[in-house]
């Protein structure tokens, strides 16, 4: 590797700068002041901060570092001293080849990627590798777990837990297991608790090799004595090693439990205050909700949490104060909070400086909350740290040094489809040297699956650029949908109009309340914003007929399910990035409506507007075999029946 010395000297100069303030670890509270806020509304800075229920008591947990004995090494630790290693943990941290990381890192940094595109069964692979030329070949599914890459003490527990993995799994496994950057886009359901048991037992197994080797060389340091001149490096600035980013603390306690399952703790300190914050078993839903709002939303759906873990040899410590921590687990609002805003004299992140895994679970949901906390806490991942937090620098890895952290941290991220925030999120924040996966099925489509007979028409219409899309959207939907509503004002009853932008969804709602052209069309809108009463009153008037055009966001649909009654015809002004919506919108709406015999079997109809920047959601919609046809055929409009 080149020199630390110019990143080594900056970063020895920033701490000295710092100096003059106290290095001890703080508590990591909320500060009123600079809460962001819970959605894309603007926060009451005056509002009463609310008590903080995961508040780490730091005096305490100082204490309890200062008489944590000093650990031996175990039975099992792994040794780096008996020639190369094949083990992922040594290839990719421990023992890195010096010139492959050069090259990669180079290459990563003039954005040269090399890109292959192949079948990891059940799924379509597109494989990157830093650099011109791909190295990077498809790997075989994993039918069972590789046990000799496993710490003893996880193998036992994973083997009868995960004795052999079904098709989601093996398709991941040698990616994750491999240390490269996945973007998983295919989690259902179905599949979830499959998934977190295999990313548990990687962040386990990463957290207990890197623990293990700090005890390991703790021992060799104290056996040789202060006069030593062995060179050890094993660890980062800070002790926090794998981010857990998460959408609700029901899924929080969910990953926690899989952990402490896996590793079947003898201790559990503050386990009853874990389950008293974070467990709600009286939150549940009937089985008329859809079963990916129930597996979202049952149990304590609160959006702003955070908390850090800690491993000893047998115990497990709940609500461990950040810097004392090996995981943390935290939902973006929450860990935003904790971090602090610009200009914030409290603003702290440098226990994001050492992070070496990132698991974003449920990306889909969390794309529903506030995603510039997701960008933000990215763009302060593997920062070089503002102060020294008692770091011994003569341990610390030299890449950490050299400021190369970012390109061995491995990312993981689990969706149930991808969009475009998430294709950006990956190329701007995983620069993984050992390269980067993305996994995603071929799609049937959803058009079939309305469980009624309906015309389905999809019209494509020009534009530009991104940038101009919404513009382009908007004309097209002043002139070749608002004339088809005004001209049949009188049998324009039943329409709903789907926005899934709230954005364009406050440009629509303007345009009907103030443009002269839609006067003689009444409308209700319903959005993510709208309150239980209002929202009620019109979906009445929308039922009654009294509106005869009902404005329906995405996110109000995803938070809310409503079952809403009298739909007759259904105008997609974008498909939604959900294709489960898809079908709820446009098949149980309509289907509702020919049971309570509002409209004939089959005279239900659909139209969604789409552009060539619509392909992601189109193709989860009409179907992979048919997404090339409709982009590119001369014609503007497609019928299905």
């Amino acid at each position: 590797m080149t020199s630390p010395s110019n990143p080594y000297m900056t970063l020895m100069q920033s701490l000295s700068e710092s100096s003059d303030r106290k290095a001890k670890r703080r508590k990591l509270d909320h500060p009123a002041s600079t809460s962001p806020p819970r959605q894309a509304g603007q926060g009451d800075g005056d509002e009463e901060t609310p008590e903080d229920i995961d508040q780490v008591d730091e005096e305490e947990e100082d204490k309890d570092a200062e008489a944590e004995p000093e650990e031996k090494p175990e039975e099992d630790s792994d040794s780096e001293d008996e020639g190369p290693s094949t083990d992922p943990f040594d290839v990719h941290f421990a023992h890195p080849d010096e010139a492959t990381v050069a090259k990669a890192v180079q290459a990563v940094k003039q954005g040269q990627w090399a890109t292959k595109r192949e079948l990891i069964p059940p799924l379509r692979a597109t494989l990157m590798s830093p650099g011109l030329e791909s190295n990077f070949d498809a790997p075989s599914p994993a039918v069972q777990l590789d046990e000799s890459m496993l710490k003893q003490k996880l193998r036992e527990t994973a083997g009868k837990k995960m004795s052999k993995l079904n098709a989601s799994q093996g398709a991941l496994a040698p990616l994750l297991f491999g240390y490269r950057d996945v973007l998983h886009c295919d989690r259902t359901v179905e599949n979830s608790g499959g998934l977190r048991h295999l990313v548990c037992l990687h962040a386990l197994n990463h957290v207990f090799k890197t623990r293990d080797r700090v005890i390991k060389n703790n021992y060799k340091l104290a056996k040789e004595g202060e006069d030593t001149e062995m060179e050890l490096r094993d660890q980062g600035f800070t002790r926090p090693k794998v981010l857990f980013l998460l959408p609700t603390r029901n899924s929080c306690a969910r990953m926690v439990d899989i952990v402490r399952d896996l590793c079947n703790p003898d201790q559990q300190e503050n386990r009853k205050r874990f389950d008293e914050s974070y467990v709600d078993k009286q939150a549940s839903f009937g089985e008329g909700r859809p079963a990916d709002f129930r597996d979202l939303f049952e149990g304590n759906d609160d959006d702003m949490f955070r908390i850090g873990v800690k491993f000893t040899r047998k115990t497990i410590k709940y609500f461990s104060q950040f810097y004392n921590s090996d995981m943390l687990f935290a939902s973006p609002l929450g860990l935003r909070m904790a971090m602090g805003s610009e200009g914030d004299k409290k603003q702290d992140a440098d226990f994001l400086s050492s992070i070496e895994l990132v698991v974003v679970d449920q990306a889909d949901a969390l794309l529903m909350q506030n995603w510039e906390h997701v960008e933000h806490i990215f763009e302060h991942l593997n920062r070089q740290p503002k102060d020294a937090h008692g770091c011994d620098f003569s341990r610390v890895r030299s890449w950490y040094l050299e400021d190369w952290a970012r390109f061995f941290r491995q990312t993981v991220v689990l969706s149930a489809f991808n969009t475009p925030e998430l294709s950006e999120l990956v190329r701007q924040h995983c620069h993984n040297w050992a390269g980067r996966a993305r996994l995603q099925p071929a799609y049937p489509g959803v058009i079939q699956q309305l469980g009624i007979k309906a015309r389905q028409t999809f019209s494509r219409f020009q534009s530009a650029s991104v940038d101009g899309d919404p513009d382009a959207r908007f004309e097209y939907f002043v002139s070749a949908v608002v004339p088809t509503l005004v001209k049949r004002a009188k049998l324009s009853a039943g329409t709903l109009l789907f926005i899934p932008s709230y954005l364009d969804f406050v440009r629509v709602r303007n345009y009907f309340a103030n443009s002269p052209a839609v006067s003689s069309v009444t409308f209700g809108a319903i959005s993510e914003y709208t309150d239980v009463p209002d929202a009620s009153r019109s979906r009445s008037h929308f039922l009654s007929g009294r509106h005869r055009v009902l404005l329906y966001t995405e996110r109000a649909h995803h938070f809310r399910r409503y079952q809403l009654r009298g739909v007759q015809r259904v105008v997609f002004y974008s498909l939604p990035d959900n294709p489960v919506f898809y079908r709820e919108v446009a098949g149980e709406y309509l289907s509702r409506s020919e049971q309570d015999v509002r409209i004939e079997p089959g005279q239900g109809t659909v139209r969604a507007m789409f552009s060539k920047y619509d392909a992601l959601k189109l193709e989860r919609v009409v179907g992979s075999t048919r997404i090339a046809k409709m982009m590119q055929e001369r014609g503007d409009t497609f019928d299905f029946v």
